[in-house]
């Protein structure tokens, strides 16, 4: 499988955030967008996860199944995307649900991430940290080859973001792809790297 785009360009509200950007990722390779706050890089993800139109360019899909592209995604944004009135348990089952193409049982991703204790709380009740991991664990729960990770670090400790890292690299070494924005370390070295500029 490998993701290509070529000239692609972003129009929001009639101005520009980004313009003739190109780039290609394999199965098995990372993409790591990379730039300052306001570059481009998080409407560049949702422009391939399908979430925004293309103004202009193209984005093709080699090797994926007749599906457009959107439903090879597993998209996480800075939005954890959760219920707050329904339990971890319940956020997660929803998801797998929604999803589709079931891959893990939820309470195996939940202990995945370190939050099995927490399975029956309300989702209102945990903390930025706990909500990341919570979001981060419908990677698991349904196989989807492309992961698209806006700032997927964001609000983990230490060992979380070690036990993503390893997640990532298992994800791209079973024949996934990752497109990552990301202001820090990955926790591993990205195939390649993309700038985006202001």
């Amino acid at each position: 499988m490998r993701l290509l785009a070529d000239k692609l360009a972003c129009v929001r509200g009639g101005r520009i955030i980004f313009e003739n950007v190109s780039f290609t990722v394999a199965a098995g390779e990372t993409l790591a967008v990379v730039g300052r706050n306001g570059a481009g890089k998080s409407s560049l993800l949702r422009l391939v996860a399908g979430l925004v139109p293309r103004s202009a360019g193209r984005l093709v899909l080699e090797g994926g199944s007749d599906l457009g592209i959107g439903e090879h995604v597993h998209y996480c944004g800075h939005a954890d995307a959760l219920k707050p009135a329904l339990t971890v348990l319940e956020n997660l089952a929803f998801w797998q649900s929604y999803l589709g193409d079931l891959w893990r049982d939820p309470l195996d991703a939940l202990e995945m991430l370190a939050i099995e204790h927490l399975a029956d709380m309300p989702t209102s009740y945990l903390s930025a940290g706990q909500k990341r991991r919570l979001a981060l664990a419908r990677l698991l729960v349904s196989r989807r080859p492309i992961w698209i990770l806006d700032e997927p670090t964001a609000a983990l400790d230490r060992s979380s973001q070690s036990v993503l890292a390893g997640l990532m690299q298992e994800h791209l070494n079973s024949g996934g792809l990752i497109l990552a924005a990301t202001h820090g370390d990955l926790g591993f070295e990205p195939a390649r790297t993309l700038e985006m500029a202001v």
